[in-house]
């Protein structure tokens, strides 16, 4: 079936599903295939539970009539959303970076939301599957969009931003992650540069931060619209203060944020940049960036009765580790204790990384120290170490924790937010 049939069939039934579980009435389903699961093998299902039509990748789930065969259900996707995108036209800036591009996708659309129609990637959903699903959510009435885009392997922003064509774009910052997959850090910059490489090459625009020298060098040739803290750019701002939560200063005004930690300055002053190009007030702008509160374990601030807590631990790679460690050490709080997790997908580079954090921690003067997972374990023979998550619980349990400051950072996968109760 040719991508404009499927199109036609979109247009009248607009809500595509991937789960059979979920399927609302007169939505399509596209059958996805893991590691452990066949999507194919749910599409009669998928049409039992609402679906108008379903996409297999495996001709003996169709039938012809409301289950459709395609060679490849990922590709046919993915090539829907760009037929629509392109159809629609609907302006679009995409993000992508090391840290910080959920916060600043957040962040820029708390703001355009302020002027505009707006949609933008709801969770993580900045893969392969979340991208074309994202776009396919756009409709005519949407005037801008804000499309999160993340990677792991080499090449992979290169494919999405192919498939969202941005008009403008962010890279909020490069820094060593997944170098696991991408087999160095010179394999991770070639890869978000893509994003720059598009946008040079369609004549589009860039939010960028100017006073970060690397992407300063990959900008070459790329209409910018520039921000930092030197007077020459287009937007200008500074750290005001940040014991615990963030405020900027920018043009004689104090923006109070709900982020903890200085290093959410970029994702902030990124997020300023576009409202001010996109001719939002700047008396929206503030309002938006005050009123925006984290979500999802990203830097956020829980006092419980006990102890104040600063939990980041959605994700974590040597920059961000390194970013939020300094802001805690210079709070001027007393009884700081930290709980760190494995940083995951380094590769060969992950035991002297893991060695540098707990160098970096045997110099501080931090009341406690925690250290969890196999990478932590072979890093040092001091502060307390467990390997894993259920095990720090177990000593908790035993040996509750008061009256202190705590920052709790690591991967995803350490499960680390499963303390949070004990603390």
């Amino acid at each position: 079936m040719e991508i404009k049939e499927i199109y036609s069939l979109y247009k009248a039934h607009p809500s595509i599903t991937t789960d059979s579980r979920n399927c609302p009435e007169n939505s399509i389903f596209f059958a996805m295939k893991g590691v452990s699961f066949n999507g194919n093998e749910y599409a009669q299902k998928a049409i039992d539970n609402g679906c108008s039509y379903a996409f297999v990748d495996e001709k003996k789930y169709a039938n012809g009539t409301s289950i459709f065969y395609v060679e490849n259900c990922l590709s046919t996707l993915q090539q829907l959303a760009k037929f629509h995108r392109v159809t629609l036209g609907t302006k679009i800036i995409g993000i992508t970076g090391t840290n910080g591009k959920t916060t600043t996708k957040e962040l820029v659309s708390a703001v355009l939301q302020r002027k505009y129609s707006t949609l933008y990637t709801q969770g993580n959903f900045n893969n392969h599957l979340g991208v074309p699903l994202t776009l396919l959510r756009l409709t005519s009435e949407h005037e801008i969009a804000v499309v999160e885009m993340g990677a792991n392997h080499p090449g992979e922003i290169r494919e999405l931003v192919e498939i969202v064509r941005p008009n403008y774009g962010i890279i909020t910052n490069i820094g060593k992650a997944h170098l696991e997959g991408f087999g160095s850090f010179e394999g991770v910059i070639k890869t978000k540069a893509a994003l720059y490489e598009f946008l040079r090459e369609t004549n589009g625009e860039i939010f960028i931060n100017y006073d970060n020298e690397i992407l300063q060098s990959i900008s070459l040739g790329i209409k910018a619209f520039k921000f930092g803290k030197n007077t020459n750019y287009d937007v200008v701002a500074d750290i005001y203060s940040s014991d615990p939560f963030l405020s900027v200063e920018w043009e004689g005004k104090i923006i109070k944020t709900h982020l903890i930690g200085a290093y959410n300055y970029e994702n902030v002053i990124a997020a300023i940049a576009v409202g001010r190009k996109m001719g939002v007030s700047d008396e929206e702008i503030v309002a938006a960036i005050e009123a925006y509160e984290p979500t999802n374990n990203r830097s956020q601030f829980k006092d419980s009765g006990r102890n104040q807590l600063i939990i980041d631990a959605y994700n974590a790679n040597p920059t961000s580790m390194n970013a939020s460690l300094h802001n805690f050490l210079q709070m001027n709080k007393p009884n700081k204790i930290v709980i760190l997790g494995d940083m995951k997908e380094l590769g060969a580079d992950s035991m002297q990384e893991h060695v540098a954090i707990a160098e970096l921690l045997k110099k501080s003067d931090l009341k406690d120290v925690f250290l969890i997972g196999p990478c932590f374990m072979e890093s040092t023979d001091q502060f307390h170490r467990f390997e894993t998550t259920d095990e720090l619980i177990d000593w908790l349990r035993l040996n509750p924790i008061n009256n202190s400051n705590l920052l709790i950072k690591g991967s995803n996968s350490m499960h680390l937010t499963k303390v949070v109760d004990l603390l």
